[in-house]
């Protein structure tokens, strides 16, 4: 009788693991990429919301930290490298999107989700919208305050971005930014405040959706081109071309551009008052730089509206670029990835139409 028991209760331990085995099969399979962060920072006290330490805490523990994750993923995680995120470059970027674009291509992957501070999260996603060549979900999410805050962000912006990466819905969507259970395209997406949940947003185009009750909610998509509609290829590159930012204000004069130019810049963003303007006091040095192949865009610090090819410059004549809807952080991205294939004004004016 002892042994029809025990044979039973095998039974049924045996199908329990079978049932759980087959359940997790049918989840999808998720990388987690951690790269530092807020969402990895610590603080004194659990009250400490500023002035804490980021890029703290690894990939294995954000995980441990938020077991609901198993429910609605296979995970993985990889550490990547360890930064606030302020200190993110160029040498950073080529390292994580040829991680991101090898991994895309095992079949045993089908989205990727990378922790990353708040402070350079919209360009970083920007540059992989461009550099990716998967049309899996890649989902980048940080957070506001640091895991040990009584009300960190960073658990549940983790979830929502392991849920997202691992929706049908969201293949093909080009990069995501996903905070404060929103979802913004890499394209648009902005740093708004300084120290609020809701921070991301995407000034006057919207947001992409929403994630709520553990379910994605696409209400648009960007039109723009990305990921493997593009013609980048960072596979072979071990560098990327200097490009600096101008800053436009009142009283504004040519030192910093000269400055850049001398330093060896390829390629100058131009951030100009209103719809991109430039000051009489660095038209010269903008021909100059011009005639030493430096190429330069016209953005605007306003950080919405098209700055309007030849609206309040001559662009034809000054033989210039604008940089379309694009804010002055990532139309350098966009430079910097166009003058790895040329350095002819006309082409890179397209590649702002397109992408």
């Amino acid at each position: 009788m002892q042994s029809k028991k025990i044979a039973s209760q095998f039974l049924i331990l045996c199908c329990a693991m079978l049932v759980s085995v087959a359940q997790a099969q049918k989840l999808p399979n998720v990388m987690i990429l951690a790269t530092g962060g807020t969402i990895a920072g610590t603080g004194a006290t659990s009250t400490t919301t500023v002035g804490y330490t980021a890029a703290k805490i690894g990939v294995d523990a954000l995980i441990e930290a938020v077991p609901e994750l198993k429910k609605v993923a296979n995970v993985r995680g990889e550490q990547v490298f360890q930064i606030a995120s302020e200190n993110m470059n160029n040498d950073y970027w080529l390292k994580l999107a040829k991680r991101v674009n090898v991994l895309l291509a095992q079949s045993d992957v089908d989205g990727i989700v990378i922790t990353h501070g708040t402070d350079t999260i919209e360009e970083t996603a920007y540059f992989l919208n461009l550099t990716v060549k998967s049309r899996k979900p890649v989902v980048i999410v940080g957070s506001m305050r640091p895991s040990t805050a009584i009300s960190a962000d960073g658990p549940i912006n983790l979830y929502n971005a392991v849920l997202l990466a691992g929706s049908q819905d969201a293949i093909g969507k080009g990069v995501l930014v996903t905070l404060n259970d929103q979802i913004n395209g890499a394209r648009e997406v902005t740093k708004t405040n300084t120290s609020t949940l809701d921070t991301f947003k995407t000034p006057e185009l919207g947001f992409l959706g929403y994630i709520q009750g553990s379910k994605p909610y696409f209400y648009r998509q960007s039109v723009r081109k990305n990921t493997v509609d593009t013609e980048f290829d960072i596979s072979k590159l071990d560098t990327l071309p200097q490009v600096d930012i101008v800053y436009g204000y009142a009283n504004m004069g040519p030192v910093a551009l000269n400055a850049f130019v001398a330093a060896g810049a390829k390629g100058i963003i131009h951030a100009g008052v209103g719809d991109g303007s430039l000051a009489s006091t660095v038209i010269p040095s903008i021909i100059d730089a011009r005639k030493k192949g430096v190429v330069v865009v016209r953005s605007s610090r306003v950080g919405q509206g098209i700055v309007a090819r030849n609206g309040e410059a001559d662009d034809d004549k000054l033989d210039l670029v604008v940089s379309d809807t694009l804010n002055a952080q990532k139309a350098r991205i966009l430079l910097m990835l166009a003058l790895t294939k040329t350095t002819n004004t006309k082409e890179i004016q397209a590649m702002y139409s397109k992408y």
